[in-house]
């Protein structure tokens, strides 16, 4: 069998399709809105991405965001940069990273964080996505307001600045 045909293995026409179709536009990071044209009723988009997470093609991030796993995996396993997932499954608002991510991203660790520190005024707890764990706090809207935007590959994500980077750390030893 050919490469492609290997990559593209138990999905239906219509899932490659619409897979192909995300692909050609880059769109990685999905919604409904983003795939429903194919389809002509919400329960059909309901089931295709019911069945695309069965086969590990796509990831839930959120309620209403999704991320595809690329043909190029081949096995549904893949890497994508913890931080443009991170803003992606915040939707780009009301977080910041901080904690040892922040310090280890500014260089003011040499500690490499197992988890990847989000503050919000959401939620706590934590969740797995690809090959990263990603750890919720709490924080104050204030707190969040005064966090910077940086950008990694083009995308643009919110962290705790090196000054304040450096009093969390400060108040760790």
């Amino acid at each position: 069998m050919s490469r492609i045909n290997d990559d593209i293995k138990g999905l239906s026409e219509q899932e490659v399709r619409v897979l192909a179709d995300l692909e050609f536009r880059e769109k990685r990071f999905f919604t409904r809105d983003d795939v429903k044209h194919h389809f002509d009723s919400e329960s059909k988009v309901s089931y295709f991405i019911h069945r695309l997470k069965t086969k590990k093609r796509i990831i839930k991030l959120n309620r209403n965001k999704y991320y595809f796993v690329p043909f190029q995996s081949r096995t549904g396993r893949w890497s994508e940069e913890a931080f443009i997932i991170a803003d992606e499954m915040m939707n780009g608002k009301n977080y910041y990273l901080g904690g040892w991510t922040s310090a280890y991203y500014w260089k003011l660790t040499d500690q490499i964080p197992i988890k990847i520190e989000i503050y919000t005024n959401k939620r706590g707890g934590f969740a797995k996505i690809l090959t990263e764990t990603f750890l919720f706090k709490k924080t104050t809207q204030k707190r969040i307001e005064e966090a910077m935007t940086k950008k990694v590959k083009g995308h643009s994500f919110r962290i705790l600045s090196k000054r304040e980077s450096e009093k969390w750390l400060k108040s760790k030893n």
